[in-house]
This record gives structure tokens, sequence and C-alpha cells, in this order.
């Protein structure tokens, strides 16, 4: 079932996004990968883009950048039910044709919903806002969406940064010598 779904899965994203490593007659087996390098040229969209726009259509995004960088490697399971993969490659047909309008220049290189998802709800209902594109876009891109809305708790914060930077929000080593001594 696990084959059977990602072979469906490649099938309903062809035209969208390009499979690497299919076989001879262009079958992969439990997983596939996206090839999304190409609109870092087109669009100035990273894999990281399309990975945190995910998240505004409710799905965690799949492995990126491994084992090829600037991809998506996507692994349905077999207790995935058609329904979901279908959502799932409505997703990413969305987001397909998010990284279009860019590429035909209907949305800003920089300023489009891609680099700025994910959207909170917090973001979402401030009073204030200041982007090109509108709340329904950036929080309800289709349309059953808004029927089983997950939300982000956080949006972007500096890609990696914190994976490769520590900090600690713990008192000073010297506090806890002051209070040793008292």
């Amino acid at each position: 079932m696990a084959i059977l779904n990602a072979n469906y899965m490649k099938n309903r994203l062809n035209g969208h996004y390009t499979a690497l490593y299919s076989g001879k007659n262009g079958r992969v087996a439990h997983e596939f990968i996206a090839d999304c390098r190409d609109f870092k040229r087109t669009a100035g969209i990273e894999v990281t883009d399309i990975a945190k726009r995910l998240m505004d259509y409710g799905f965690h995004a799949p492995t990126v950048s491994f084992p090829v960088a600037g991809t998506l490697m996507i692994e349905p399971t077999e207790s995935e039910s058609k329904d979901e993969l279908d959502r799932f490659c409505e997703a990413m047909i969305a987001i397909r044709n998010e990284i279009r309008e860019i590429e035909n220049g209907q949305a800003d290189k920089e300023n489009n919903v891609l680099k700025h998802a994910p959207h909170t709800a917090e973001i979402v209902i401030n009073d204030e806002w200041n982007r090109p594109y509108g709340r329904n876009k950036a929080a309800f891109p289709l349309v059953w969406v808004r029927s089983n809305k997950f939300w982000p708790t956080v949006g972007r914060v500096n890609e990696a940064y914190g994976d490769r930077n520590l900090m600690c929000t713990c008192p000073s080593v010297e506090s806890y010598a002051e209070a040793a001594e008292v």
C-alpha cells in the first residue's frame, strides 16, 4: 500500500513537481523525491518556504533536503487514506500555483505568501495587516482548510539559527554562585 500510495501521489503531482529517481517504468518505491531546486532560480523560493507553507494547509512538512538538498522526500505510509493523500496533493499543487504567481510577476519575489508562511492566528487576526495578499489566502488557502484548520503556534524564527546557536534563558552562572554563598 505504501508503494501504491507513493506512486499515486507522484502521478498526481506530475506536471507540478519533478520526481527524482524513478525506475525504468517511471515508478518509485515507498517514497519519492520532489525536486524544488529550480524554484529558487525562477521565483526565489526555497524548499523551506514550501515546508513552512504546508503548515498553513495543516500539514507537517515531509523530509526537507535529504537525501538531495532543495528537495522534499514524500513518504506516504500504508495507513494514509486516499482522501488524505488527495488533500496533501491539493496543497502541494496550490503551493506550486503560488510559486507560479511569483514566476509570472503576479506576486512579489520577497513579499509573498510563501516567504511569510506559516501564518499564525495572532498574525491573521491582528488589526494591522500590511501584506500584499489577503488574510483568507494566508490562513485558508483551500476551501477544506477552513473546516479543519490547524493553527501554527509560531511563525518563522530565523530558520536554523536556533539550532546552531545556543540561547539560554536561564539565570546566569554567576547568580547560581551568589545563591550558593548565601
